[in-house]
Order: C-alpha cells, then sequence, then structure tokens
C-alpha cells in the first residue's frame, strides 16, 4: 500500500500557474502509475492526468491537455502537476492519486489509493 500527501494548492488568478506535488510513502512508489484527479463544488471526482510507472507514457483528460503538465521523480517518490493557464472552471479539490492496474483502467481513473487532496480556486 502507498500513502499519498499532496501540497500546493491554493488560490491564483485566471491566466497564472500553479504546481502540485504528491508525496508518497513506501518503498515500492516506482511500480505504480500515479495520477490526479479533481472534485468541484457539486461534481463528482473526474479524471485529470496520468503518469505510468517510469514517466514514459502520460495521458491527459482533453481540457487540460496543453495546460496541465504531469511529472514524476522515482527518486524523491515524489509526483507533480504544473498548472498553466489557469481557468476558473479548474477551480477544484485536487486529489493525488496511485495505482498498480493495467494502463488501460488507469486513463479511466482507476485509482485504488488517494490522498486528500487539495484546493485549487482560481478567480476570475
Amino acid at each position: 500500500q502507498v500513502q499519498l500527501v499532496e501540497s500546493g494548492g491554493g488560490l491564483v488568478q485566471a491566466g497564472g500557474s500553479l504546481r502540485l506535488s504528491c508525496a508518497a510513502s513506501g518503498r515500492t512508489f516506482s511500480r505504480y502509475a500515479m495520477g490526479w484527479l479533481r472534485q468541484a463544488p457539486g461534481k463528482e471526482r473526474a479524471f485529470v492526468a496520468a503518469i505510468n510507472w517510469s514517466g514514459g507514457m502520460t495521458y491527459y483528460e482533453a481540457s487540460v491537455k496543453g495546460r496541465f503538465t504531469i511529472s514524476r521523480d522515482n527518486a524523491k517518490n515524489t509526483v507533480y502537476l504544473q498548472m498553466n493557464s489557469l481557468k476558473p472552471e479548474d477551480t477544484a479539490v485536487y486529489y493525488c492519486a496511485a495505482s498498480n492496474s493495467p494502463w488501460y483502467e488507469v486513463v479511466t481513473g482507476h485509482f485504488p489509493y488517494w490522498g486528500q487532496g487539495t484546493q485549487v480556486t482560481v478567480s476570475s
């Protein structure tokens, strides 16, 4: 099992940037695909981005492609989400997640392990 702790959320103006970090515990971090999901007020949690165990494959939800970048540093047991050109509709609680499921399940949002979330608020 893996424990996840997110950081880096906050309040930013539209057009601004934030970088989220997720620190994972355990010695098997590099075995997991990692992802970011978000939940806006009144909406269900939704997939944002995923990265495979090596960092060689990434996948993005259409509305963030070209604005967000997911990356990982296996030596630091950390995954990142760089968010640029933020929009008010990006406002949500962002969750880091881990999965040892096949990649085709990961990109549909199948993540057994979750962090507590970090709030991102984008003002217009």
